[in-house]
């Protein structure tokens, strides 16, 4: 099982010009169709379309985003105001770095804040944040983790993903599994009042881990931020105000 992050290549190590969330405005009025060469597979050429017309994939290079990935966080905190000066994030399944850019910028570099990524990718640094390449189900992450922090976590962010078989029930199992693991570890890191996102497929989070959320924190709201993909099964459980000492 995969922990990679985000989809989208990698970029130079700036940041985003300004964190909105807003529609890109599409301007380009022809739509770009790729033709399937002999050694591509179809699905990788209805792949290649979709990023070549997708308009959030064209604003996020305009704006510095190392990923189309980033307006999804952008959207939810626009909702849920995640995000706040001074505060203490993880971002798990970081790469290529989006979310960790958007958090970086989020907390303003004010004291006290601090925003660590990691990845099982290699993957660029991002100015501002600490950046490790691991395998977050390896027996040492949660530990490299809570030594990078130096501290309690405000905000535990998850965008992992598992490969997709094409089987949905398979997928949102593979998910859900990857989900659990990151409620773990941010019952051991949050603060009181903390915020846990993370990434599941449609349908919802399975019935033990819902409980366990509702146990823990309390509010808990599904949301599928304009950014994602209307064909795409993903969605997001935002939990927020970790009661503390209730796992």
């Amino acid at each position: 099982m995969s922990t990679g992050g985000k989809g989208g290549g990698k970029k130079s190590a700036g940041g985003g010009s300004r964190a909105t969330g807003s529609a890109p405005g599409t301007s380009r009025n022809l739509t770009v169709k790729v033709k399937t060469a002999k050694r591509r597979k179809l699905s990788s050429t209805l792949w290649l379309q979709r990023q070549l017309n997708d308009p959030y994939v064209h604003e996020a290079k305009r704006q510095g985003w190392r990923s189309r990935a980033a307006f999804k966080l952008i959207q939810l905190d626009e909702r849920f105001h995640i995000l706040k000066p001074g505060l203490r994030v993880v971002d798990l399944g970081a790469a290529p770095g989006g979310w960790t850019q958007v958090a970086v910028q989020k907390i303003g570099g004010k004291a006290g804040g601090v925003v660590v990524g990691m990845d099982i990718l290699e993957w660029d640094p991002v100015p501002g944040a600490i950046t490790l390449q691991g395998d977050f189900l390896a027996d040492d992450a949660p530990d490299r983790l809570k030594e990078a922090l130096g501290g309690p976590a405000d905000v535990v962010l998850s965008d992992m993903a598992a490969p997709t078989t094409g089987h949905p029930s398979t997928d949102h199992l593979r998910i859900i599994a990857l989900v659990e693991v990151a409620l773990h570890f941010a019952l051991e890191v949050l603060s009181p009042g903390g915020t846990f996102v993370a990434k599941v497929f449609q349908g919802g989070t399975e019935k033990t881990l819902l409980d366990a959320l509702k146990k823990n924190f309390a509010t808990v709201r599904h949301a599928k931020p304009p950014a994602s993909r209307q064909g795409s099964a993903e969605t997001y459980v935002v939990a927020m105000g970790y009661r503390g000492d209730t796992i």
